[in-house]
């Protein structure tokens, strides 16, 4: 039986309307979803990528009515999209969710066998993020299947490549012109508002090779990195630390991959280390700039022999957005309708494509569904939470695109 979803009248009367979400269809969407190899084969060489389930979500869409067409952003790496039109006037809301997911190898249980316990279905991107993507297609076929022609557009993108570079997000941004936005990510209900950037950064430290005996020709390009290493400990803990976002905590640093030397004989002359930089909303690519570049200066400065360079070789900045957005607003009341519940607005230490929209003009808030074990040997979501996700993304539509 369908829960009540009340909307707003815009005289301000509430207008008792009833949820035309699936449940059953919902759990059974996921399922195909979760049974469907979508590993990213830029994280996993030889992996099949979401060609099969980009036909799967294509052939969905149809179903429902909506516009579909299916575009390959890079070879054999497509994205999915569907659009419902509306009478005009209105406004566009972009709903997003990502098909691919991570490695399998190390999984606990068949990754691809998903099996439901205590309410949980378990398999690899239950909750990151095909139980969130699940979600926004029952809402858009519960809005499809009402036959209410709304003033706004709405549209829906499965898309490509995010677990590792979002070129899928990419080529959205470029095309889709909308409103506001909503990411499908995992939220436990509550609407993200603010998460971290990053930048990864190659630094290399040059020495000068010789013989294992001749210590007075050869430097030691790992034991310089060893002077970085030692600044970057203090550059988290006296610098980094010591600042403080209210939502997603404090910025950091750390060393990931270091590589160096050419045989046990011979010093090294070079020295290759990986950095990743946490950044908070407020800061920029330039302030991870400007640290390594003083950071590597003064040692510099006490150590004549010390030669190195760096290079920041992939960023992507924080994101936040205002609660008092309209689409944080709508969400919101959204949320209390169908649950019961005030959500809260919170904010995540990982990256979303929600900074790739806002940066294209477009505010975006993250919300999904419960779960655990994204990227991990076992993963879940929280099957009620998947067919509640539905029905708040189901009135959010209703509200925003009239």
């Amino acid at each position: 039986m369908g829960r009540a979803i009340y909307n707003r009248h815009p005289l301000g009367m509430l207008v008792g309307t009833m949820s035309q979400v699936d449940g059953a269809g919902a759990v059974k969407l996921l399922r195909d979803m979760i049974r469907i190899n979508s590993v990213n084969p830029s994280l996993v060489s030889g992996a099949p990528g979401e060609g099969e389930i980009a036909d799967y979500l294509a052939g969905y869409m149809e179903s429902c009515g909506l516009e579909t067409r299916l575009e390959e952003v890079a070879p054999g790496r497509p994205n999915v999209v569907g659009v419902l039109r509306g009478s005009g006037g209105g406004r566009t809301l972009l709903l997003n969710g990502h098909m691919d997911t991570v490695g399998v190898e190390y999984m606990e249980i068949d990754p691809l066998d998903p099996v439901v316990r205590e309410g949980r279905m378990y398999g690899r991107g239950a909750i990151d993020m095909k139980g969130g993507l699940a979600s926004l297609m029952a809402a858009v076929k519960a809005v499809a299947d009402r036959g209410e022609e709304l003033r706004g557009d709405f549209v829906i993108t499965a898309v490509c490549d995010e677990e590792y570079a979002s070129i899928g997000t990419e080529r959205i941004v470029e095309q889709v012109k909308a409103d506001a936005a909503i990411v499908g990510e995992p939220t436990e209900l509550q609407i993200l508002v603010a998460h971290k950037g990053f930048a990864w950064i190659d630094i290399e430290t040059k020495g000068r090779a010789a013989h294992g005996s001749a210590w007075e020709l050869g430097i030691d390009a790992i034991a310089k990195m060893g002077k970085v290493q030692v600044g970057l400990e203090r550059l988290q803990g006296e610098s980094l630390l010591r600042r403080r976002h209210q939502l997603v905590g404090p910025p950091s640093i750390h060393a990931s991959i270091i590589q160096g030397g050419r045989e046990l004989s011979t010093y090294p002359d070079h020295c290759r280390l990986q950095v990743e930089r946490r950044l908070i909303p407020g800061e920029a690519r330039g302030d991870a700039d400007a640290e390594m570049s003083a950071l590597l200066d003064s040692i510099a400065s006490e150590d004549p022999e010390f030669a190195s360079s760096y290079e920041i070789t992939f960023y992507r900045g924080p994101m936040e957005v205002s609660p008092d957005e309209e689409i944080c607003q709508v969400l919101s009341a959204a949320i209390l309708e169908v649950t019961g519940e005030k959500p809260l607005f919170v904010g995540g230490s990982g990256w979303l494509d929600t900074q790739l929209i806002l940066e294209g003009g477009t505010p975006a808030v993250a919300f999904g569904p419960t779960g655990g074990g994204a990227h991990a040997a076992t993963e879940y979501v929280e099957l009620e939470s998947v067919v509640d996700a539905a029905k708040v993304v189901e009135s959010t539509i209703l509200s925003f695109c009239g």
